[in-house]
């Protein structure tokens, strides 16, 4: 039905999943969007969630990484094996694969610190901010630009997405100067009938 707009998870807590399942669960998905999907992750914040989905609360980002790096081997080659701390397996094919190369953008979601900084620039390709400031966001940007240079990474390659955005050009304007790369904008989840209400509003202010 729609040729350009985005598909994405906001968030998903990776450390509850199998790896093996979530990879050809995201494969799919940018299959069938033409490659429009936003891998949109997160490590959990609820103890007994996370532990009784299987993830090592106290360990979550380590299982995160463990997990994302699996799927990527599974993303990129025909036959793929992985041997990690939290996930081991055999050569296995796994099919379709991601339309996006190497595979589509993984960001993470989370507030202001420096360790996920430090991971988005290690293993991932953006950062999702949630509940920040414009001021915290700017400043979120610059240690991005700064640690991807460090690393050799080209820091343009590492994209803010902006979680959530209200449907006003003024206010998305001041996230693009803040360092914001691309925003969601929230549609209103009442009904039909509001959410229309939004997509014109969305239309006659914010696309032109």
């Amino acid at each position: 039905m729609t040729q350009t707009i985005k598909l994405g998870t906001g968030i998903c807590l990776v450390a509850e999943r199998n790896p093996l399942l979530l990879a050809k669960e995201i494969a799919t998905l940018d299959h069938f969007s033409g490659g429009r999907f936003l891998f949109g992750i997160g490590a959990g914040w609820v103890k007994e969630e996370t532990e009784i989905m299987g993830g090592d609360f106290e360990h979550r980002w380590t299982q995160t990484r463990d997990a994302i790096m699996a799927m990527k081997e599974l993303w990129t080659k025909d036959e793929a094996e992985y041997h990690g701390r939290y996930y081991d397996f055999p050569p296995v094919r796994s099919f379709p694969k991601p339309v996006q190369k190497p595979h589509p953008p993984i960001v993470l979601g989370s507030i202001t610190s420096r360790h996920v900084f430090q991971r988005i620039v290690a293993w991932g390709d953006g950062w999702m901010p949630v509940g920040v400031s414009l001021e915290e966001m700017k400043r979120g940007r610059e240690t991005l630009n700064q640690l991807a240079s460090q690393a050799g990474h080209d820091p343009s390659s590492i994209q803010i997405v902006a979680f959530f955005a209200p449907p006003d050009p003024e206010a998305l304007k001041a996230l693009e100067e803040a360092g914001a790369d691309a925003a969601l904008v929230a549609l209103e989840t009442a009904g039909e009938k509001e959410a229309l209400a939004t997509l014109e509003e969305i239309g006659q202010k914010v696309l032109p």
